[in-house]
């Protein structure tokens, strides 16, 4: 249990019980008894949004791969480090500054103790009911007296009940319960022929038997379930205490339907009599069971002194009612799907596709490697789960910031130098005046950040959403975003831009595509020519993200790749080129 997943839990389940109480409360006069229960089954549903895997959540979890949704992040802080990564080869200097973010870890760990710890607990009670239960049904003895065993099949029949029950009697209760989902009980206290009349036996076969029919038994043990899971949230308790009360006041609803209004009193009269007798395990009821706590009682008594028949008109607000939370709450999938995990993922569907096992090339990383073929339009991944996750992209995206540059008039193919401020960074090639073509080499983040500023959030923003670049979220900050912050971007994503771009399907400047072209050429030989850019993510002083993108061009085609790994310390954009370069020769591209 994490902090952002205890957060949107928390949120989500508090959110939609106070809704249904506002709800319940506002338009009490235009909710049945029955819809005013059912209500409650949309919590049921709430609380199992947080649980369901991310990719069983379209909405939030499953993005197109140009859609235009953001994320949401925690809040972090940057500041650069002495951290070199450099690869140390000649033809690729993989240079980075380290960002610093609040690590939640061990923050997670003490939350996931403390949840699990709250849990057991409520395990053990909820155990000591079970352990209860199964007391009271040893207890039990079959009701002899034929008269009431006749009663209890004329009300079977009437509630067109055809499976097999179990009525009995027990001295360890003194009000009727019911229980037992494959074998069901319905237990009486056993001297209650002396006090009870055959109406009243009437009303309480009647009251259970609609707690079976529906299905309220399997409704107590997913209360439980959730009680035990959500055992923190306060709201949760009383939500649930109100749906108990509500399914009572239902079934008192439905009982008194079958009735008929001259059988009212009768029926009110019985369960008072029950007014008097102790409550079965409180909040841990595995069992539906005709009488209430007294104030609860109350509300149940003067539901019976006020009953009316559901009019059609009635049903129909309450159907309308029930679909307009049922909407309110469809609305938090997003939220759900998005806050718990930090997850972004995009819904790829290309019947081009070729998968394969690649895991030998990456060894000791978590990493995905995708492939484009334009002559075939056909790709070629390893880990698909892995190939449509978005992470950061860290200097991947000053391709992107040196061509939004250039579109903007911010450098110029004739004009893209930049004076350096005289602040020291953490690599020397750094501390000097650059251009277009020093920048990328030395990977010059201080360069990138300026053109960004230059351009503008307003603008940026505009031409992510022209390019489809990633989760075009730019809320980190103007000099941070792409920084193991906001931006996202999968590798599948990084690979459909790059192709884009190549083939200039956004339509910029021919002029300026082909000066980030050169800018990004690494090497040539034997007529084959290759381009890329690395990108490492640096957290707080640890290479957590390494990415190297990127296209081989042939005479006869081009391939269009993206690589990316993910470790604890050692995940560096040139340890991604060089297992990109492994793969690229295995396959005889380069």
């Amino acid at each position: 249990m994490s902090v952002l997943h205890l957060a949107v839990s928390m949120f989500l389940s508090s959110f939609v019980v106070i809704v249904i109480m506002l709800i319940r409360k506002i338009f009490k006069n235009q909710l049945s008894s029955k819809w005013q229960y059912n209500l409650w089954f949309i919590l049921l549903i709430a609380l199992t949004m947080p649980l369901l895997p991310t990719d069983l959540l379209d909405v939030g979890t499953k993005l197109t791969w140009n859609g235009n949704q953001s994320s949401i992040l925690s809040s972090s802080n940057t500041s650069t480090a002495n951290l070199v990564t450099d690869s140390g080869g000649n033809w690729m200097k993989d240079l980075s500054i380290s960002v610093n973010r609040f690590d939640l870890t061990l923050l997670n760990q003490l939350f996931t103790i403390i949840w699990m710890t709250g849990m057991l607990v409520m395990i053990v009670l909820t155990i000591q009911a079970w352990m209860k239960l199964q007391r009271i049904k040893k207890s039990t003895s079959i009701i002899e007296n034929p008269e009431i065993q006749r009663l209890f099949e004329q009300c079977q029949q009437r509630l067109h009940i055809s499976q097999k029950l179990v009525l009995v009697n027990s001295p360890l209760i003194k009000s009727p319960i019911t229980f037992g989902i494959f074998k069901t009980y319905i237990i009486l206290p056993h001297d209650a022929e002396a006090w009870l009349s055959k109406e009243d036996f009437k009303n309480i076969l009647l009251h259970e038997l609609n707690h079976y029919k529906n299905k309220d038994i399997i409704t107590n043990y997913l209360v439980v379930l959730f009680q035990i899971l959500y055992w923190y949230n306060p709201l949760i308790w009383i939500g649930f205490r109100e749906m108990r009360i509500d399914r009572e006041i239902a079934c008192d609803s439905a009982v008194l339907k079958m009735l008929g209004q001259d059988h009212y009193a009768t029926y009110g009269n019985t369960i008072i009599k029950f007014a008097d007798k102790s409550f079965l395990q409180g909040k841990f009821a595995i069992a539906s069971q005709l009488t209430s706590p007294k104030k609860q009682l109350k509300r149940r008594i003067e539901g019976i002194a006020t009953f009316t028949t559901e009019s059609k008109l009635l049903k129909l607000k309450s159907i309308v009612i029930f679909i307009l939370l049922a909407g309110i709450v469809v609305c938090q999938v997003p939220v759900v799907s998005a806050m718990p995990y930090g997850e972004d993922r995009i819904n790829f569907d290309n019947k081009q596709t070729v998968y394969e096992d690649l895991s030998t090339f990456f060894s000791g990383y978590d990493g995905s490697f995708v492939l484009y073929d334009l002559q075939k339009a056909q790709y070629l991944i390893y880990n698909k789960d892995k190939s449509v996750l978005r992470v950061s992209p860290n200097s991947t995206y000053k391709v992107y910031s040196a061509l939004f540059a250039l579109e903007s008039g911010v450098i110029t193919p004739q004009h893209t130098s930049m004076e350096w401020d005289e602040k020291t960074y953490p690599h020397e090639a750094w501390n000097q005046n650059q251009n277009l073509f020093t920048a990328m080499e030395n990977s010059v983040t201080w360069y990138y950040q300026k053109l960004d500023q230059k351009i503008g959030k307003e603008r940026i923003k505009a031409n992510f959403e022209k390019i489809h670049y990633g989760n075009q979220n730019v809320s980190g900050g103007i000099e941070d975003y792409w920084l193991e912050s906001s931006l996202k971007i999968s590798p599948i994503e990084q690979v459909q831009t790059l192709k884009d771009f190549y083939t200039n399907q956004f339509g910029f400047n021919e002029k300026n595509v082909e000066l980030i072209k050169d800018a990004i050429k690494l090497e040539m030989k034997d007529n084959v020519t290759l381009y890329g850019k690395t990108g490492t993510g640096t957290v707080n002083d640890k290479n957590v993200n390494g990415w190297f993108i990127g296209y081989v061009e042939t005479k006869s085609n081009t391939y269009f790749f993206a690589t990316n790994i993910e470790n604890d310390h050692h995940a560096q954009g040139s340890i991604a080129a060089d297992i990109t370069k492994s793969i690229l020769e295995e396959k005889g591209i380069y």
